[in-house]
């Protein structure tokens, strides 16, 4: 089938309708419209037709406006109390300053239509236009009651700063992409700090393509509010219920929850011991000893736990050398990082606050060692108000233990 074919067979274009599902109520809150066409062995996917540039630019906005109809229609005909989702081409829209969308839409108001239920969906990078202009063309939809998605976010690598600049209502991330359930750990990092933009500026985050239960899993496990994939539904020619998935989305969640307490309380363990360890660790320390003396003499106590020992100030300077356990497991002092300060890194002063208030150490999350490029956690401990020692935890030991990945 080529364009043509689409054209001149627009009568059998028809849309389906894949539910979106959200996180607190376990209830659809939305459709998303999608184009298929009946042909002789069932329905295709017109996904193609929408992203191939060489088709005329009329053609596609052609069945899109089509679809875009049909959708509404059948929205209004069943008296759906839900959100419409609407893909667009934001550089068609934007060539007429979105008069023509906004007047189709309008026209629909007269026959109970509420704007405040279509949701306008564009991909961030199918964009070439000017960016302050569809900031202002927005701004604009969204002053209608219309809510904007951004589409295939993090895909190719979003910018962050044009997604704080829009200001979408709705950010999609497709975990469609992502090999089996693999997800890489700059994936990962990626994903915690769009969930932070996100929150920072009042959108919900969206996770489409899912799968999988391993990828509903990370969708929940990362601050995903809504939920869109053929592990919920396929798109189908009628509205789900709204409650369809609500009974297997609580059982599924039930055991998200009961998973994530469990890697909760493993770390509450493990820190429970290291400070155990530390306290009768420091008790050996003669008052006359250094600060190397002490690094070693810690880092000898957790041969077992850890890699890494030293001790900082509360101001970020690292006051010891190194203790280094090397291949053979044994122990030895570098100096190369002395005096060096650490203030920079993320959380580092905020973790010195709380354990100067809270008298107790704080295990950190995972992230990746820039010398051993392996994901590590770090646990740190007040060894009064002015000094601090850091241990490092290798990857070995927290794979090894249940609850610490």
């Amino acid at each position: 089938m080529d364009a043509l074919d689409v054209i001149m067979n627009k009568d059998k274009i028809i849309p389906y309708f894949q539910p979106i599902v959200s996180a607190d109520t376990q209830l659809v809150i939305g459709y998303e419209a999608l184009a298929r066409i009946q042909v002789e062995d069932g329905v295709q996917s017109l996904g193609w037709f929408f992203k191939d540039q060489s088709i005329p630019e009329e053609y596609r906005q052609e069945v899109d406006e089509h679809v875009c109809h049909l959708a509404i229609e059948k929205l209004l005909e069943h008296d759906i109390e839900a959100k419409l989702f609407i893909n667009v081409d934001m550089n068609e829209i934007l060539e007429n300053n979105g008069e023509h969308l906004i007047n189709n839409l309008k026209a629909y108001e007269s026959r109970g239509l509420s704007l405040s239920s279509i949701v306008i969906e564009f991909a961030e990078q199918d964009f070439k236009g000017n960016i302050s202009s569809l900031k202002h063309l927005l701004t604009y939809i969204q002053s209608l009651g219309i809510q904007i998605a951004i589409d295939d976010v993090g895909k190719t690598g979003s910018n962050l700063d044009q997604i704080a600049l829009l200001r979408p209502n709705i950010v999609k991330v497709d975990l469609e992409f992502l090999e089996g359930d693999a997800f890489p750990q700059l994936y990962r990092d990626v994903l915690y700090s769009l969930s932070l933009l996100t929150r920072k500026i009042g959108a919900t985050l969206m996770f489409e393509g899912i799968g999988s239960f391993n990828q509903l899993n990370y969708a929940w496990r990362n601050g995903g509010h809504y939920y869109q994939g053929y592990y919920l539904s396929r798109p189908k020619p009628t509205f789900q219920e709204i409650d369809f998935c609500k009974s297997s989305l609580k059982k599924e969640f039930h055991h998200f929850i009961h998973f994530e307490r469990k890697k909760i309380e493993a770390q509450i363990t493990l820190t429970e011991k290291l400070s155990q360890l530390i306290r009768h660790s420091i008790k050996k320390v003669k008052a006359l000893d250094s600060y190397d003396a002490v690094v070693m003499q810690i880092a000898k106590e957790l041969s077992n736990i850890s890699f890494r020992v030293y001790i900082c100030d509360h101001d970020g300077y690292q006051q010891s050398g190194n203790a280094v356990k090397d291949e053979e497991n044994n122990w030895n002092l570098q100096e190369g990082s002395r005096f060096k300060n650490w203030s920079w890194r993320p959380y580092f002063l905020e973790n010195i606050v709380r354990m100067n208030y809270e008298k107790r150490g704080i295990l950190s999350d995972l992230y990746t060692d820039i010398e051993k490029d392996e994901m590590i956690r770090t646990y740190s401990f007040p060894i009064d108000d002015h000094l601090f020692l850091f241990v490092d935890i290798p990857y070995s030991y927290l794979f090894e233990q249940d609850g610490l990945m």
